[in-house]
């Protein structure tokens, strides 16, 4: 994806209260019969606008099921990129163009091109907060939901893992009989949540149960009552007798969290657990975005071919539908 300079920030947006930002944004997507999909890591005004709210993947497959021809992706780079592989006839937009993951940055096709000669025939299982590039080079994607079935599903004794090294290590003690090579890159976010951090947290909580997303440190993930994804997350609290919940993941899942389960506490062990790049996105980015039809994401047709081809091994395997023909690129 190549990205173009930002467009200069609009001084009479920046300066709207948020209500009417909100009615601005409702407009605009009536006039663009556009689709709102936003991440669970996103601000809560960009949360309460959103015709979905989900995971990375699981937006990626809501867009799909929306006849609107427009879908602004409240998320990060790679989210939109994995939306576009999945609705090549749909306009994508990301409201803010420099909203990258790092750890998707941490691993260049390039690299994993060089990593994949010192294993040579050893399958690539990418984990899909990667590049489109790094997804058209892989075996197979997996989430942070499916990556213990995905690799389990594997014939070969060794595997090679890439961005994650937290998710990647987490699948391995689970998964013991094989061998995972790891890519060494993470969630810097996830990364910053440190094992001290936690314990203050349940010294200060001894009632908690302790939720955690897989990308968080293995050290970490040793305390937790729940090692699940984002989506799961919602599941675990919903099916859970105890009130209070000490969350391992970025900040914006909270705001969800509450939402949906208002007589139960969660609690940020840590302001550490907050994504600069999934808070870029404002409500004024929205109706920016929508007024410009900016920014649009496209993926090159031959790189979307052979990412879907191992997006699609993966919902094959997991059970669901595969999504679009690949004749469609």
């Amino acid at each position: 994806m190549v990205k173009p300079l930002p467009a200069a920030s609009d001084p009479e947006l920046s300066r709207l209260p948020l209500e009417e930002l909100r009615r601005r944004a409702l407009e605009l997507k009536k006039k663009r019969d556009a689709y709102i999909i936003v991440h669970n890591y996103q601000r809560g005004e960009i949360q309460d606008i959103a015709d979905v709210t989900g995971d990375s993947l699981a937006l990626s497959q809501a867009a799909i099921r929306t006849d609107a021809k427009v879908v602004v992706f409240c998320g990060v780079d790679f989210m939109a990129e994995t939306a576009s592989i999945l609705n090549p006839d749909k306009t994508i937009l990301l409201p803010e163009i420099n909203a990258g993951c790092p750890m998707a940055g941490m691993l260049s096709a390039g690299q994993l091109r060089a990593k994949m000669k010192e294993h040579p025939g050893v399958p690539v299982v990418a984990y899909v907060n990667s590049s489109a590039e790094v997804k058209a080079l892989a075996t197979i994607c997996c989430t942070s939901a499916n990556a213990i079935q995905v690799v389990r599903s594997l014939p070969d004794r060794q595997v090679l893992f890439v961005p994650d090294r937290n998710l990647g290590s987490y699948v391995q003690s689970q998964v013991p009989e094989k061998e995972i090579i790891l890519w060494d890159g993470f969630c810097p976010t996830h990364q910053r949540f440190k094992e001290e951090d936690l314990l203050s947290a349940q010294v200060q909580y001894p009632d908690a149960e302790f939720v955690a997303h897989p990308e968080c440190r293995p050290e970490v993930l040793k305390h937790a009552d729940v090692i699940t994804s984002t989506s799961g997350m919602l599941s675990a609290v919903k099916n859970s007798g105890a009130s209070r919940f000490i969350i391992g993941t970025e900040e914006g899942m909270l705001y969800k969290l509450r939402k949906d389960n208002p007589t139960k506490e969660f609690i940020l062990p840590t302001q550490k657990l907050i994504c600069p790049t999934m808070k870029m996105t404002k409500l004024a980015s929205l109706v920016r975005s929508l007024e410009r039809m900016e920014y649009q994401i496209t993926v090159p047709g031959d790189v979307a071919a052979l990412a879907l081809e191992s997006v699609e091994r993966m919902l094959v395997l997991t059970g669901e539908t595969p999504m679009v023909a690949i004749a469609g690129y």
